[in-house]
Order: structure tokens, then sequence, then C-alpha cells
């Protein structure tokens, strides 16, 4: 079926619009810049950075993928991740990328959480990368959409855990460079919670990179 409505429909750019590709070069190049150091409201207690400022092709981007279903998207915003990920890591030593956690309702409305989708897609393209969905959102968490940074905060203290490290990859975790993932940083609610979350389990976080900061 999607195949068939592709037929039907041209690509359109999820960034500008132009039909006849998915992604343009003029918008793919708001995101090969160095990755950029972002200071949130709510500090994670680790380095965080991002791609770009949440505005203009990459904003349009992200929205297409989370509220209208443009899965074709996670190749190219994958690949400007990978890209940012490949100026951070240190040297020699391999890559663990933990999407942050998505609420199970939007995920299933949107067929599947983009932020993880984007994360696979930026490992298809590194050395030495895999991608842990280990982080979970419990019940109770609201659409963050509208809240103050307090009420973010508050909101998902408690409700983010993460899953245990397998005894079998304790010493890969031990010396790989773990990264949280995200689409969008805005207050920091999420990745401190997402930070303190993993570091519970043995996960020692060296930092969060987003596509966009807010």
């Amino acid at each position: 079926m999607r195949t068939l409505l592709d037929l039907m429909l041209p690509a359109r750019c999820g960034g500008c619009g132009t039909a006849g590709t998915a992604w343009c070069a003029e918008c793919a190049s708001v995101l090969t810049r160095p990755p950029v150091r972002v200071r949130p409201r709510t500090d994670p207690g680790v380095p965080c950075w991002a791609l770009g400022p949440y505005a203009g092709p990459a904003r349009r981007a992200v929205l297409a993928m989370k509220e209208h279903g443009r899965r074709d998207l996670a190749r190219p915003l994958g690949g400007a991740l990978a890209a940012g990920l490949t100026r951070l890591r240190a040297p020699g030593r391999p890559l663990i990328l933990v999407p942050a956690p998505s609420r199970r309702v939007a995920a299933r409305r949107r067929g599947g959480d983009p932020v993880l989708r984007t994360a696979r897609a930026a490992a298809e393209s590194l050395d030495d990368c895999r991608v842990v969905p280990a982080l979970r959102l419990w019940w109770g968490a609201r659409d963050s959409v509208g809240l103050t940074s307090g009420e973010r905060r508050r909101n998902l203290e408690g409700r983010i855990h993460a899953l245990p490290i397998p005894g079998s990859r304790a010493s890969y975790t031990g010396f790989a460079e773990v990264i949280v993932v995200d689409d969008v940083l805005t207050t920091g609610a999420t990745a401190g919670e997402s930070v303190r979350a993993l570091a519970r389990v043995g996960y020692s976080v060296r930092g969060v990179l987003v596509t966009c900061a807010a």
C-alpha cells in the first residue's frame, strides 16, 4: 500500500515541500554543521549537543515524522545524526545509542517510535555502534506539550526506567560511550530523567545529542 501511495503521490521534501525528493540538498545543509553545545534550563548532568535549532526545515522534518507518518525521513535525519556523532565520539571506542523514551500511545499513533527509527538509521552509518532501546516511560506521564520546565520535570520524575544491563554485555557497556539521542531538546527534563534512570542500572552516559534544540 505504501509503495502504491508513493507512485500516486509524488514525494515532497520534508523540510520545504519541494516535489520529487523526500529531503532536498538545501534542507539537508542545515544539519551538516558541527553539533552545537546547548544548556537546557534543567541540567541533565551531562553535556548536551544539538544539530541545529528547532526552526525551519529541521523543525518541519521532525514534525512530519512525528505527526504525519513520514518514515522516509528517518534515513536522512539519521545520517545527519551519524555525522554529528562522528565528530563527538572518542576514537577507538564503541558507541551505544539509547533513544529517549516515548509514550506508548504516541508511538502507536505514529506507527512506531520515530526517535528509535532515526537512531537505527544513524547506527547503520557508523562503525562499532549499536542501538539499545533501554528506556521505558511508565504510565502516568502526560504529553509534555504546553508544560513549563517545572511541570515537565514533575511530570517525568520517577516515570522513566531503564532495563538492566545483561551480564554478557556489561563489560562492553562499561567501555563504550553511551549517548542518549532524541529529536528535540526543550527544557532538559526528559534528558535528565533518562540519564538518571540509566545510571541506576549501570550505564555511564557521556552526553545527549538531539536533532533540534528549542
